[in-house]
């Protein structure tokens, strides 16, 4: 059977891609997941593949006889490449490895994962650089090109709804607050909760149930995961522990991928504030110093961060010195030129280092 071609409307087209990086959650809130919570793939080395030279090779400096290659597995010999080439169709892709990866499984079936997406829109941020027609072109030939016929159609079938999805979304997206309670919490959470509820829904309408959850599974669950965090912050009833303890529960209640992830950025969220609490807390640079080596901190950064410290320390003594002489000095009579000569001398005298001047200036614009 020949495969399908993608065939809508151009409106569609350009109404959709000219947005390509819209959609996908509120305007109040596009949580961006990092590379690493990607779910999980079956194929057996594909995932190791995304991060590997494009010509890597193995035991060429060996002296002795090299092992024969193993053979490809089924899923790496139906996956699209991980590089346009050294003169991709869009300049900004020059020096890039395609985000994302078209794949068959060993029934020649395409694997519907989150990568899948990524590739996708790897292609289609070129839009407004390239036509729609040329990034989609791109993706069909892709396609068509590296996967067997069934996982190609299939491919070309779930680009159809995404872009069909895109341009849906933007009439959730463009949804209009009430200017009367624009500033109130309550209702901004409300909203935002009804976006990301119609979104959900316009999700499970265009795509499959296995699309859905590749596509957008992660991104839901790390939405509804800050909403009910937002929800919390907003309780009158709780202290700020009780908040941290719902708030935690639920974070455990997070997709691995992401869980792990956000604990992570959580635990070095409280790391730096500890550090910050300390450097306030000191009496001296070198106070500051000895807290931060008990907060774990390496030496090398302590040392940084002791003669950053020290340095700032000089500044305002310095700066000090530079307004007193500024006050002391009487240039009521001279013009606003000469004026502004002065100061200038006065800030080459205190401060010979170009960005302590800077600095110097900035101050003095603040105190103004």
């Amino acid at each position: 059977m020949k495969a399908r071609t993608i065939d809508f409307p151009r409106w569609l087209i350009a109404g959709a891609l000219s947005t390509v990086l819209v959609g996908g959650a509120f305007w109040y809130m596009q949580p961006t997941l990092p590379p690493d919570n990607h779910q999980p793939t079956t194929g057996t080395q594909a995932s190791d593949q995304s991060s590997a030279p494009v010509n890597a090779s193995a035991g060429t400096n060996d002296q002795r006889q090299p092992a024969p290659a193993p053979e490809p597995t089924q899923e790496e010999q139906y996956q699209t490449p991980q590089s346009l080439g050294p003169e991709p169709f869009a300049p900004s892709l020059a020096g890039t490895q395609i985000d994302g990866v078209l794949r068959a499984d060993a029934n020649g079936q395409l694997v519907v994962d989150l990568r899948v997406r990524d590739f996708f829109d790897y292609f289609l941020s070129t839009v407004g650089e390239v036509s729609p027609e040329t990034a989609i072109g791109q993706i069909e030939s892709m396609a068509r090109t590296h996967l067997p016929e069934a996982a190609a159609s299939r491919a070309l079938e779930l680009l159809d709804q995404y872009l069909a999805y895109k341009q849906s979304a933007l009439s959730v997206m463009q949804t209009e607050l009430d200017p009367a309670l624009r500033e109130d919490p309550s209702y901004q959470l409300r909203a935002l909760g009804d976006a990301l509820a119609r979104l959900k829904q316009l999700r499970q309408t265009t795509f499959d149930t296995e699309a859905h959850q590749a596509f957008f599974g992660l991104e839901e669950a790390y939405s509804e995961y800050t909403l009910a965090g937002l929800a919390i912050q907003q309780r009158n009833d709780l202290s700020s522990q009780g908040k941290q303890a719902l708030i935690e529960w639920h974070r455990n209640q997070l997709p691995e991928q992401i869980r792990n992830t956000e604990q992570r950025l959580h635990a070095s969220t409280r790391q730096q504030q500890a550090r910050v609490a300390a450097i306030d807390a000191a009496g001296s640079p070198s106070d500051a110093g000895e807290r931060l080596a008990e907060l774990g901190l390496p030496a090398e950064e302590v040392t940084s961060v002791v003669n950053y410290l020290e340095n700032r320390e000089r500044f305002e003594g310095r700066f000090e010195d530079f307004r007193q002489a500024m006050n002391e000095e009487d240039t009521s009579g001279l013009s606003a030129a000469d004026r502004d000569r002065h100061r200038e001398n006065l800030l080459e005298q205190y401060f010979p280092d170009e960005q302590d001047r800077t600095w110097a200036r900035l101050k003095m614009l603040g105190n103004s």
